[in-house]
This record gives C-alpha cells, structure tokens and sequence, in this order.
C-alpha cells in the first residue's frame, strides 16, 4: 500500500466521536469519521441500548449522517477504538462502507493518538457483494 497521508481533521472528528460514545454496557467506545470524495466530513459514536446488543455502530451512524446531507460516496474512513488490539469494523459494518465505497477506499483503524494501520476495502471485504452486483 502507498504512503498514506493522515486528514488531521477527520482524526479529530472521530476522536470528538469517541469521546461521546453512549457505551453503559460495554464500556468500549468507538468513533468513527467518514470523509467523502466531495471532502466533505461525517462522524458517528457507537451508541448502545439496554436491549444490548441492539445498539448501532459507530460506522452506521457516520454513514446515515453522510447519507442525510446528500453525500454517497466514501473516500476514507477512520475508525478509532481504545485497547492493544486493532479495532476493525464489524462485519456488518464492512457491508455497509462497501454500499458507498470502492474497493480502493481506505479504511484508517486508530487508537486516540495515532493511526495504527490502515487497509483497502478489499483487503478487509474481499470478492464484496455490492450494488454492481445487482445491476446484472
């Protein structure tokens, strides 16, 4: 993968993000920032309910935002989670960034102070279902 140049302002949107994570249940707060192909950014907290597990991801809220103010198409994503280990989009996530994102679409997973390792689309959904499968 090329030298990937980090958009300080969606770092801090979704580290903003994180920070107001709704997580009583779990205690892990994710934050997510979304910038699209337009430059335009969108940002999302994961947000749990006492039905647990049926709260909503952090990349679904950043998504449904984006796609409220007329925007469709995912440049990066930064997905920002506490601990040791990666914090990656959920499967169900990944299905959704795949709705509104190419398979170059690069997704950014970090910790609250640096970006930890970022990967395309595809290496993170490989051979995707998506909308162009529906066009045949």
């Amino acid at each position: 993968m090329p030298d990937v140049v980090i958009d300080g302002v969606a770092f801090e949107l979704a580290k903003n993000a994180m920070s107001k994570a709704y997580v009583p249940y779990s205690k892990f707060k994710v934050g997510v920032a979304i910038e699209t192909v337009n430059g335009q950014y969108y940002s999302g907290c994961n947000v749990e309910n006492a039905a647990y597990p049926e709260g909503t991801c952090a990349e679904a809220g950043a998504i449904a935002a984006m796609i409220l103010d007329g925007e469709s198409q995912i440049k990066n994503i930064y997905v920002m989670g506490s601990g040791s280990k990666l914090v990656t989009p959920c499967g169900g996530c990944r299905q959704k960034i795949r709705e509104f994102a190419s398979q170059d679409t690069l997704i950014h997973v970090c910790s609250d102070s640096e970006v930890r390792q970022s990967f395309s689309l595809e290496a993170l959904l490989p051979h995707s279902f998506g909308p162009e499968n529906l066009a045949e």
